[in-house]
């Protein structure tokens, strides 16, 4: 069995399960955010159940729209909040929350071996830690959170390899940027990938989250890596209980094996208005830019940051730009401020924003008029994504992102460094 058939399996309480099967499994943790948690509490109260499953496998993280933008993001999260205290379970108020996909790993709530569920399409995020995670709607979640389980086809797997050692400024983002520009938005549709391969082995955690992250964007299931030392490192002072480590079998069926040398790629740009129309950075063109937006449950990570600061420090962002950056956590801020990222940024001319999802779905704090072009470390480009349908997205890593910041235009880091 593959990687995720054995996650799955095991949940299911069998021997073994097969690609196509349905079946039923336990979960280990259920999330929701203030978009979509209003909407699987209705439906929870709609079941008639009182109290949900366990207390401790269901968390709520409002960042999305809060702080509150408006009175309608007000109600969405007090309805939320007082949910969660009603019930119990874990909820991340202003000031102690994150972007759900950076603060949960942080607060060592997913770990190895674990199924999560989400109503949120980046839960596959989580796979970085060798854990079965999808992004499931609304009323899926308000059944898992009376029941516990869930029903669910078992996915094919698709197995990438990437060989090769990455340049200087080639990261997880650019890898799989690369992916999708291959193999297209559906190319792993309803699929598990699994990623494999010396590259991947070699890169940090946080580039391995920004992998899984976009797994979806391939149309896949879910995104997963094996667990190694750089995971459980990771991991070790966080885990506050047992988890399982699997491995797939040697002879485990995958319905494709796909190989990619990633040595001599160049970072990656997509352009509008689909993540998989890619191009090496060098062949993007002289394409001015009105905004740059650092961050998200992508790339909002502290490596992405200290990778921001490297471009950032000592120069200013380009007057006719406004560079937005977004810790993922409060962690990540607080980090990123003792490490002195936060002065270089302020320094250089950025605006530095509590955690929030709030430009990457157009919802608030960098949103797009009518005929501006940004570039952002976000997940999604796709005809309006970041506000006016008349404006443009394109996606890139955060050294990318930063070094355009500083000319006005798609520019590669290699330009400004040397």
């Amino acid at each position: 069995m593959t990687l995720a058939d054995k996650i799955l399996a095991v949940h299911a309480d069998r021997e073994a399960v097969s690609p196509g099967e349905f079946i039923n499994i336990r979960v280990d943790l259920i999330l929701a955010n203030d978009v979509t948690a209003p909407i699987a509490i209705r439906e929870f109260h709609r079941l008639g159940v009182n109290k949900v499953f366990d207390p401790k496998k269901v968390v709520m993280v409002p960042d999305h729209f809060v702080p509150n933008k408006d009175v309608a993001s007000a109600e969405q999260a007090k309805l939320m909040r007082e949910f969660a205290y009603e019930q119990g379970i874990m909820y991340f108020e202003a000031g102690r929350m994150g972007i759900e996909h950076v603060l949960l790993p942080e607060q060592g709530l997913v770990l190895p071996g674990d199924v999560v569920i989400g109503a949120d399409s980046h839960t596959c995020t989580y796979g970085a830690l060798g854990t079965f995670a999808t992004g499931m709607g609304s009323t899926d979640i308000a059944a898992a959170m009376a029941t516990g389980d869930i029903w669910m086809k078992v996915p094919p797997t698709i197995k990438l390899v990437y060989h090769g050692e990455p340049g200087e400024w080639v990261g997880g983002k650019d890898l799989i940027l690369y992916t999708i520009g291959k193999i297209g938005v559906d190319g792993a549709l309803y699929s598990a990938i699994e990623f494999a391969g010396e590259a991947v082995t070699a890169m940090p955690m946080d580039g391995r989250f920004t992998m899984a992250n976009m797994a979806i964007e391939a149309g896949a299931k879910a995104g997963i890596f094996r667990v190694d030392n750089k995971t459980q490192l990771y991991i070790k002072s966080r885990a506050n209980r047992s988890y399982s480590v699997y491995e797939p079998d040697g002879n485990a069926e995958y319905s494709q094996v796909i190989e990619y040398d990633v040595s001599d790629i160049e970072p990656q740009v997509a352009l509008p208005h689909s993540p998989a129309n890619t191009k090496p950075v060098s062949q993007v063109g002289d394409i001015e830019i009105n905004q740059v937006v650092i961050g998200s449950c992508t790339n909002g990570r502290l490596d992405d940051l200290r990778l921001v600061a490297r471009i950032l420090k000592g120069r200013k962002v380009h007057p006719r730009v406004r560079c937005i950056i977004i810790p993922g956590s409060q962690q990540v801020y607080l980090d990123a401020l003792t490490m002195g990222l936060i002065e270089a940024f302020i320094k250089a001319g950025a605006v530095v924003s509590t955690p929030t999802c709030g430009p990457c779905l157009g919802g608030h704090a960098g949103v797009l008029a009518a005929g501006e072009r940004c570039i952002s470390t976000t997940n999604r480009n796709f005809v309006g994504r970041m506000g006016s349908p008349e404006s443009e997205v394109y996606l890139s890593n955060p050294a990318v992102a930063a070094a355009s910041a500083v000319t006005g235009r798609i520019t590669s880091p290699e330009e400004i460094s040397g």
